[in-house]
């Protein structure tokens, strides 16, 4: 049997009448005009405040998030933690802009990584280099515009809030990983994450940086990087992805005329994400990585890596990540083998929380297979039940 096709293994945790609700969505989110609609409608009664929570709640929200608030994910922490599935606590609230709200934001990551201090299910915390600042403030730091003596501050309060966080990630020992952007504002955030792995990564790789693969350019920066680390004697530690804007960059790339950062098809970002993994096992003694993909190739190839040099399934530089929600004979297949599994799991109030579900279930509509494979396996498992 192949290692992902245990879906008694896959869904362990998963009751009866939440099969069938995973089954139902799934079977909602595999009909494209029907996720458009919905987005729509949803995005609608939101703003007009119309009493819809209650049932975004029982059906998307509880299916692809945690709770509300971190006690209120606990239980589904801990259930997965039995069965050797970490988890990866994601504050998914987007598109904040003020100064007070990047603030609350950083306390919000403090209060993170306090809650998983005390917890062996909760490993990994999170944040976005947007969630910190402001994106045009980026965007400027990125095409080396000189910034005036305001935003120069603006900029080292961004700074500070990157400190503290990694400060109290290092003290901790709770690994942090930080979230990739566009490609117009990446070159900021990178430059930010490399000094922050140089002041923490001396004993262990407590900062991560995301690489997105899907982008021709980040083999090069990889290998730069690793150059830099080895020259002034700091640990890397990267979460590795395909990514997650393509649309957005190959548009902004076509209307101002420069060439897109996107490989120019699936396969060559496939050989991309695989050719990543196979540097970093080769530099296994600097480079730590936690692997965020839903794909099977990527995830059996990172275990033969492993085998063939002689990792063990739970060495503590290799973790593999999925999303809550999606991708379950993945994770639990792999944590019942005994390999480092997280899982990314977004949490927030309701209505905040919406842009995050929306963009979920518009990607599920637009990568191939997902959802069809999402399916089969559900269906599998309800046939397995009912002969069992």
């Amino acid at each position: 049997m192949r290692v992902f096709d245990n879906t008694e293994i896959a869904f362990s945790l998963k009751s009866d009448s939440e099969l069938e609700r995973a089954h139902f969505l799934f079977k909602m989110i595999s009909v494209e005009p029907l996720v458009r609609i919905g987005t729509a409608a949803t995005n609608f009664a939101l703003k007009a405040n119309l009493p819809i929570e209650g049932l975004i709640r029982s059906t998307v929200f509880d299916h692809f998030c945690g709770g509300v608030t971190e006690e209120d994910c606990l239980p589904v922490i801990n259930k997965m933690y039995q069965k050797g599935v970490s988890s990866v606590l994601d504050y998914s609230v987007e598109g904040k802009e003020s100064e007070i709200e990047f603030d609350n934001a950083l306390k919000k990551i403090l209060d993170i990584i306090e809650f998983a201090k005390e917890r062996d299910a909760i490993p990994i915390a999170v944040f976005k280099p947007s969630g910190f600042g402001r994106f045009d403030l980026y965007m400027k730091k990125n095409a080396k515009i000189k910034l005036s003596d305001a935003e120069i501050e603006e900029w080292q309060r961004i700074e500070l809030r990157f400190d503290t966080v990694c400060q109290k990630a290092k003290n901790y020992d709770v690994a942090i990983l930080i979230d990739a952007e566009e490609s117009w504002i990446q070159d900021a955030a990178d430059a930010l994450v490399t000094k922050m792995m140089k002041r923490y990564n001396t004993k262990k790789p407590i900062v991560f940086n995301t690489l997105q693969m899907y982008r021709h350019d980040r083999m090069e920066f990889l290998k730069k990087e690793l150059s830099k680390a080895k020259l002034n004697g700091y640990l890397l530690g990267y979460k590795v992805v395909r990514g997650a804007y393509m649309e957005k960059e190959n548009d902004r790339a076509e209307e101002n005329k420069y060439l897109s950062p996107i490989c120019k098809n699936k396969q060559a970002t496939d050989d991309n994400f695989n050719m990543a993994l196979n540097y970093i096992v080769n530099n296994i003694e600097t480079i730590s990585v936690f692997a965020g993909t839903h794909n099977e190739e990527s995830t059996h190839l990172l275990m033969q890596l492993m085998r063939e040099n002689k990792i063990k399934n739970n060495d503590d530089r290799v973790w593999f990540g999925q999303l809550y929600g999606m991708s379950d004979h993945i994770s639990f297949n792999l944590a019942n083998l005994g390999y480092n599994v997280a899982k990314y799991m977004p949490f927030g109030p309701v209505k905040d929380v919406m842009p995050y579900l929306i963009r979920r279930a518009e990607e599920n509509t637009s990568v191939a297979g997902q959802t069809g494979r999402e399916l089969t396996l559900l269906r599998k498992e309800k046939k397995r039940r009912k002969l069992t």
